[in-house]
Formats: structure tokens, C-alpha cells, sequence
């Protein structure tokens, strides 16, 4: 029994069947939003980046946004592996009090963060170009970015009941703002499906940046005044691009997309939307690996972790849970592994359909 499950659109489909899997294939990777949910993917980040992409000299745009983004930046640091494993650790065992403030968590968060990257993580992404990496985060527009709460909830409660009849009018409320090493060779750039900015990342503002777009509203304090950005308060970019649906502009090439479910669904607020689905066509060169239902019926819970495990398990129950679904993990790996190196498994290769 595979721990995987791949889709593929039609584009991509025809070159893994005619070609097998390889890494040069690929020009984009996606690390979407999600939380905890990451860590059944740990494993398969760790071979992805400790042997999939090992010496890799073709430039690979990463674009990601909440704990997607992180581990697209851990990507970019001189010794990925080794950051992976560190966001891994500090993520999963993670202590906090009884009832944390939203202080707490927001700096617990930039602590666990700064201590993934290093002393020189930072410039090494700045400064990466071979990974040239995406960060999305939500600048909040008019009242949102009031310092009363109850404004900000107000804009945020008006965003999502407005996100039902259109996605588009999340630019009412907030701007997507891309935060890239790549300036104005950003294949990005000429994203339109909503309002959009692009800011140039720096080592001024990186962390700032990574703080945001994993910055949960009222959970994590949002960020005030990025440097170099619009002023402002900044928060998780999930809350428009949750999985991402828009052009991923590889070009001939393909898009890598480890998710942690089979369901791709555009932003924050369309989880309550069942009838909102990505566009096909945005995905017809993606390669989308998850794990499969069997694996993780076999987890403990019978599920991923989330964060529900917050309120739900207690401390000890928590790592001892999620530190096994980061050795489990180890198996989308073996079985990754076994796809690229000795073509197993392209033939259950099933069509992506914007299925959820």
C-alpha cells in the first residue's frame, strides 16, 4: 500500500507518463497554509530537500503563505535539512499555558521562527538564487487595520460573508502582498485575480514578513508597518490564498505541490464554501502530492493533526501524538523516492479535477 496518492493535471500528466518523474521537470513549488496539518509532511520535506533538489544549480520558485511559506523558507537556507527538522521540533513541542494570550503565541512564534532560521537564515534567503522564494501576506484595508479590535472584526466578519457571493471582493478588504527575492523578474508580478502588491524582500523585513503571513487572526497579533511595504497591519496569507489559485506561470515546466489533502480550496473563508473550487486551468501542469486515505487512517486519531489538537489533547498527548505522524511520515518519502528514482507507481497517477 502506497502512503501516497498523486493528481496531476493533463499537462503534467502526459509528461510523467511519457517521462517518469524527475527534479528538473520542475520550476515552481507551493507550500500552502494549514497549520500542524504540515507535519504528515515533514518526511517527505526532508527528502525533497535533502535529495530530490540536492545540488540543484536551475533556479526553483517556491510561493507559499502561513507554515507553507516557513517551509519554503527553510528550503532556502544553507542547510534546509537541518531547518526543517528544527521548525519540526519547535513546532510539535511547543509548550504554552493554559490559556494563552495572543501575546504569548505571537511571541513564542517569532522565537520558534528565529531559532529555525539561525543567525544567517535570513540573509541566506535574502540572498538564494536558486530558491527564489514567494511569501504572501494580507495587508487588511481601511477599518482592519484600526487598533480596535472590534473593528477588525467587524472588516474581518464583513470579508467573509461578502467571499460567499465572490471571491473577488476580498480585495475590499485586503491586498495581497507578495514578498519576493526576485524583484521585477517575479513570475508573480501579473497576478490579477485580486488586488495585489509586490514588495521586495529584504533582511529588514523577511521575518516581519514570515510572522504575517502565518498570523492567524486574533490567534497571533498581525504585524504592523512591514519595512519596505504599505503601512498597515499585516496578517496570514491564507486568508486569500489558503491553497493558492491563480497561474502558477512555470511555462512548459511543472509545478511541485506537496498538500496535505487531496481538497485544494483557494482562501481562508472558502472552507465554508463547498462550491468553491480552483480553476482547472490553473493546475494543468501541477503535480499534486498527498498522502493517501489508507496512510492516514492509520494515524493516530485516524486523522492529521490541526489545530484542534490544541484545545482537544493536552500537552504530553499532543507531541506524543504529533511526533508520531513526523516518524510516519518518513514512509511519503520512501514512497516519493520510489516513484522518482525507479518509476513506481506512475501508473496510478490519477487527473486532477479541482476535486474537493
Amino acid at each position: 500500500m502506497s502512503s501516497l496518492t498523486i493528481f496531476a493535471g493533463p499537462r503534467a500528466l502526459q509528461r510523467l507518463r511519457s517521462e517518469g518523474l524527475n527534479a528538473d521537470q520542475f520550476k515552481v513549488m507551493l507550500g500552502a497554509s494549514g497549520g500542524p496539518k504540515w507535519f504528515v509532511l515533514f518526511g517527505l520535506d526532508r527528502y525533497i530537500y535533502g535529495e530530490f533538489f540536492a545540488n540543484r544549480k536551475r533556479e526553483l520558485i517556491t510561493l507559499g503563505s502561513s507554515a507553507g511559506a516557513w517551509r519554503m523558507c527553510c528550503l532556502a537556507t544553507a542547510n534546509p535539512v537541518a531547518a526543517i527538522e528544527r521548525l519540526a521540533k519547535c513546532y510539535s513541542e511547543e509548550r504554552y499555558s493554559e490559556q494563552p494570550s495572543t501575546d504569548e503565541i505571537t511571541d513564542k512564534a517569532r522565537q520558534m521562527l528565529m531559532e529555525t532560521l539561525g543567525p544567517d537564515g535570513v540573509k541566506e534567503i535574502v540572498e538564494n538564487e536558486v530558491f527564489r522564494t514567494h511569501i504572501v501576506a494580507d495587508r487588511a484595508r481601511g477599518i482592519g487595520s484600526s487598533r480596535v479590535k472590534q473593528l477588525r472584526l467587524l472588516q474581518l466578519l464583513s470579508s467573509a460573508v461578502l467571499n460567499v457571493a465572490s471571491r473577488k471582493t476580498l480585495s475590499l478588504f485586503f491586498e495581497r502582498n507578495i514578498f519576493s527575492n526576485m524583484g521585477q523578474l517575479s513570475p508573480f508580478r501579473s497576478a490579477n485575480d485580486l488586488r495585489t502588491v509586490h514588495v521586495a524582500m529584504n533582511e529588514e523585513n523577511l521575518m516581519d514578513a514570515m510572522m504575517a503571513s502565518g498570523s492567524i487572526p486574533f490567534v497571533l497579533n498581525g504585524v504592523r508597518d512591514i519595512h519596505s511595504a504599505k503601512r498597515g497591519l499585516y496578517w496570514d496569507g491564507g486568508i486569500t490564498d489558503y491553497h493558492f489559485d491563480f497561474p502558477f506561470h512555470a511555462g512548459d515546466d511543472l509545478v511541485l505541490y506537496p498538500h496535505f489533502s487531496s481538497a485544494v480550496i483557494p482562501g481562508w473563508f472558502d472552507k465554508r464554501v463547498p462550491w468553491r473550487r480552483v480553476n482547472p486551468k490553473n493546475f494543468e501542469n501541477v503535480v499534486l502530492v498527498v498522502p493517501s486515505k489508507e496512510f492516514v487512517a492509520e494515524l493516530p486519531y485516524g486523522k492529521i493533526p490541526d489545530r484542534t489538537d490544541f484545545e482537544t489533547l493536552d500537552h504530553s498527548s499532543r507531541v506524543a501524538y504529533w511526533s508520531t505522524v513526523l516518524e510516519k511520515s518518513k514512509r511519503l518519502a520512501d514512497d516519493f523516492a520510489a516513484l522518482a528514482e525507479r518509476g513506481t507507481g506512475i501508473d496510478k497517477i490519477q487527473t486532477f479535477t479541482g476535486q474537493r
